[in-house]
């Protein structure tokens, strides 16, 4: 064999050396960056970059009447905190929002005065989750500013001549009351049963009344227009209030955002001022 032929045939095995090394690496490359793009990717879905869409739009609570000034202000809170958000509320008997509920009335949120009243929702399976009790409320006699009628008991509610509205016993307030003064062994005729707390401490406002059993946070937001009366059978009568999700809600996303301001340390220091128990 010729030097020429030998130095031929050495430069194409060379020359095909040279190209397996090329695709090699090439192929360690494509491996390296195909494994570098999925680690890439796990890394993203495992440091969670997604997140839950903003509240936006309106969000409907229905609330019992109880719950009006301090749900109203968290209300405010909750729009500021997210721009172009609003709430709306339906305040009322906590019996009357549930059965608007269960008859299908358009809401995000329930908060009722009672478990009982919640019941009547969880019951017709209208609620998406369990609800949580996230306050309590005691009740308080309300009486005219000065208490001329020098009322220091829930026995005095029953002196002759004495006009006392209290709540329908249908609602929180009323089947609350109702409550101690079974506990206490007293009867009580009213002068009338007003359908929410708010009726009953509004007929002793404009001195319609004498005398009203009403929450402690209504005694306390209505301020100088009545005056407030302690009672110790109250605390066999304390409320829990519930609230919950409703499973038809038009706006869950606000409904859930709007629940855990309530349930916030901000949401209870509101709450906490205007008179209600930690739950």
């Amino acid at each position: 064999m010729t030097r020429s032929v030998r130095r031929t045939r050495r430069m194409l095995w060379l020359a095909g050396a040279g190209a397996a090394a090329a695709l090699a690496l090439s192929a360690c490359s494509s491996s390296s960056d195909s494994t570098d793009s999925s680690n890439s990717s796990d890394s993203s879905a495992s440091s969670g970059t997604s997140t839950s869409p903003k509240p936006s739009g309106t969000v409907t609570v229905f609330a019992a009447a109880s719950l009006k000034e301090s749900f109203t202000a968290l209300g405010k809170e909750f729009e500021k905190q997210h721009p172009g958000t609003k709430v709306g509320f339906n305040f009322g008997g906590s019996d009357t929002l549930a059965a608007s509920i269960t008859g299908g009335a358009p809401a995000d949120v329930f908060a009722a005065a009672s478990p009982k009243t919640m019941a009547l929702v969880t019951d017709e399976k209208d609620t998406a989750g369990t609800p949580v009790t996230f306050v309590r409320n005691q009740l308080e006699i309300a009486t005219v500013p000065g208490n001329p009628h020098k009322v220091a008991s829930l026995k005095d509610l029953t002196k002759a001549g004495l006009k006392v509205v209290l709540c329908d016993r249908t609602v929180p307030c009323g089947a609350a009351a109702q409550k101690a003064l079974d506990a206490s062994g007293l009867k009580l005729t009213p002068v009338s049963y007003e359908q929410d707390v708010k009726g009953a401490l509004t007929k002793v406002e404009l001195k319609e009344a004498d005398a009203a059993v009403v929450y402690k946070t209504d005694v306390r937001a209505a301020g100088d227009k009545v005056e407030g009366v302690e009672f110790p059978e109250s605390a066999r009568a304390v409320n829990d209030y519930p609230i919950a999700l409703l499973k038809n809600a038009p706006n869950a996303e606000a409904a859930k955002a709007f629940i855990a301001l309530v349930r916030s340390a901000e949401g209870q220091k509101v709450l906490s001022e205007a008179g209600f128990l930690k739950p």
